[in-house]
């Protein structure tokens, strides 16, 4: 089954739901009419469909191989698509004009950016790693570093990655190792390992642009003590291009469950030669701007590989024959009828329709918060944005792909015992999927950040913004009779988190392991809220069509989609609310020896 790109649903959003055309006032979408953007999408379309998703099996069977020498080979294919989004500007997208890139905004690149996992995630991942390096150093970076990178970064002519973990440490980070040493002649001699590198080595860049985490001798101990180094594969000369090798080596390959295509590196740093980025010490804060990028674009995966397990679902569902239909047969010339006749697969289809198109608005609004941020031109909308970026990127990032999981678990089970083989594509999906719950930071630390630090940050003013843009929503549209079940869903659901806000408050102060208990209940709350919202959003947008007289049947079918999502979803919300009211009592009886 071939995979489509989302281009219907995703202009719906932009334009019907999110209005990007009424933010021409801000830098990138004065260029960025919703007519120009389909136009974009479009085409990035046929890329992905065309080029990327015929190489998605491919990347899966061959995965990529380590050769004594230290170089890594790509899976057959991926080079020349490779070269080919770097020469039609594809990787370019969203980078600022000034170093090479087409400006656009960040809710049109994200777009994109769905596509091209969907279509084949592992080689995503490379040029997601890159623009991720691009605003780190964009962020923290001197003039001169910026100037030197930023460009070959942009187009994906050089790529980039992140450097954290190390083999005794993960989301702690306060354990790293490696360590610095100034040369004396401005730059630092980095030695260490480090793993689970993605796009760590590879042979589709001419240059690799290694951020890594180091400490400099005599740092304080732990996370304050942690400096931020470009330790590129290959250093510049002085035109720059690639010179001479640096004293870097990918040591190894990790044999992994899924994303094959995509080269998970053991990086070995020996006396490498390493540029300080920002001040000393400082590491983190210029890191976590990678990392934040990073979290949104983890959370964009659960979407785009769970549209594609969808899909294939779908078509397996209307393919194959099994049964017949409880109400009487509906393939009455052949043996059986198609298994999407029955309520259990229709569930599970449902489920998935409901998760992905509500999750996929909750991901464009997220990103579109992002452009705020940087071009409102009032600062008031600028804070807000701000506020709802740091908010809401723990539950894009957990929310997500937790069920953008379930989704992809959904669609081997639609596949019955042929989704188990690998002649079917649910078995990659699945695995593929998994990743996206543990890296950029485990969904729990996901949960603890959210519930430890984003809710109380700025006196809670985002989470009591996001409940104020909840009642007016409810506000306007309470008099519409049309959309009444889904106002009625946003008020109740909203309610049930704002007393699990209140339960938080009152009992995780007192006790922190209460906070830690019901920290994932309390994301997953949040993510229901969260499209609710969006779905209450869609459905405004959509009966204004058919109000209208437009007979499209795609917004019907979003009506009735949203509906599900209403009676059938929304109510896990009481779950939730009354699991983490229990505490942590229950939780954290039994001693460690007891299990």
């Amino acid at each position: 089954m071939a995979y489509s790109a989302p281009v219907r649903d995703q202009v719906f959003i932009l334009g019907d739901v999110l209005n990007i055309d009424a933010h021409s006032n801000i830098q990138g979408f004065a260029d960025a009419s919703l007519e120009t953007v389909e136009q974009v999408l479009d085409e990035a379309a046929r890329f992905c469909e065309g080029v990327l998703a015929p190489l998605n099996t491919v990347g899966d069977k061959e995965g990529c191989h380590w050769a004594p020498d230290n170089t890594v080979t790509t899976p057959k294919g991926f080079k020349a698509a490779y070269a080919q989004m770097v020469e039609t500007g594809w990787a370019a997208l969203g980078a600022d004009p000034a170093w090479g890139g087409q400006g656009l905004p960040r809710v049109v690149n994200l777009a994109v950016s769905e596509m091209l996992s969907g279509a084949n995630m592992a080689f995503a991942m490379y040029p997601g790693l890159t623009h991720g390096a691009y605003a780190a150093i964009e962020a923290g970076g001197s003039p001169e570093q910026k100037a030197l990178y930023l460009p070959k970064l942009a187009t994906c002519q050089w790529g980039g990655t992140m450097n954290l973990t190390e083999p005794q440490c993960g989301t702690d980070l306060g354990l790293i190792r490696t360590k610095a040493v100034p040369a004396g002649d401005g730059t630092y001699k980095i030695t260490g390992q480090k793993i689970w590198i993605s796009a760590g080595e590879h042979d589709m860049a001419e240059n690799i642009v290694h951020l890594v985490l180091a400490r400099i001798e005599g740092a304080p101990a732990g996370v304050k003590g942690i400096s931020l180094f470009i330790v590129p594969k290959f250093i510049p000369d002085a035109d720059g291009n690639p010179g001479a090798r640096n004293s870097l080596v990918c040591a190894g390959l990790e044999e992994k469950m899924g994303i094959h295509g995509n080269a998970t590196c053991v990086m070995a740093y020996d006396e490498a030669t390493g540029w300080l980025v920002g001040e000393e010490n400082q590491g983190l804060k210029t890191m976590f701007v990678m990392m934040n990028e990073a979290r949104l674009g983890v959370g964009l995966q659960g979407v785009a590989i769970a549209e594609a397990a969808y899909q294939a679902a779908v078509a397996f569902a209307k393919d194959r024959l099994q049964g017949r239909a409880l109400t009487g047969a509906t393939n009455p010339e052949g043996p059986a009828d198609p298994i999407i006749v029955h309520p259990d697969v229709r569930r599970m289809l449902m489920d998935s329709k409901a998760l992905l198109e509500g999750g996929r608005a909750f991901m464009l609004w997220t990103a579109l918060q992002g452009d705020l941020q940087h071009g409102a031109p009032d600062e008031a909308t600028r804070q807000k944005a701000a506020d709802y970026m740091g908010l809401m990127t723990p539950v894009v990032k957990a929310y997500l792909t937790d069920k953008g999981f379930k989704v992809c678990s959904d669609a081997m089970q639609v596949h019955g015992g042929s989704g188990f083989t690998e002649h079917f594509p649910a078995s990659q999906y699945l695995r593929d999927c998994r990743i996206a719950l543990i890296y950029e930071g485990t969904n729990g630390v996901q949960a603890l950040d959210l519930v430890g630090r984003k809710l109380a940050a700025k006196g809670g003013r985002g989470v009591m913004s996001f409940f104020a843009d909840v009642d007016a929503l409810v506000a306007e549209l309470e008099s519409d009779e049309a959309i009444k079940p889904f106002v009625e869903g946003l008020r109740t659901v909203k309610a049930k988190l704002q007393e699990a806000t209140m339960w938080l408050m009152q009992n995780g102060m007192a006790n922190p392991d209460n906070a830690g208990a019901a920290s994932t209940d309390y994301l997953h709350l949040f993510g229901l809220t969260a499209l609710a919202y969006m779905w209450a959003m869609m459905a405004k947008a959509a009966q204004a069509k058919v109000t209208a007289g437009d007979s499209d049947p795609f917004y019907a079918t979003k009506l009735s989609t949203g509906l599900y999502f209403v009676a059938r979803i929304l109510p896990e919300a009481d779950t939730h609310l009354a699991k983490l009211k229990t505490g942590a009592a229950t939780l954290m009886a039994l001693s460690a020896d007891a299990f």
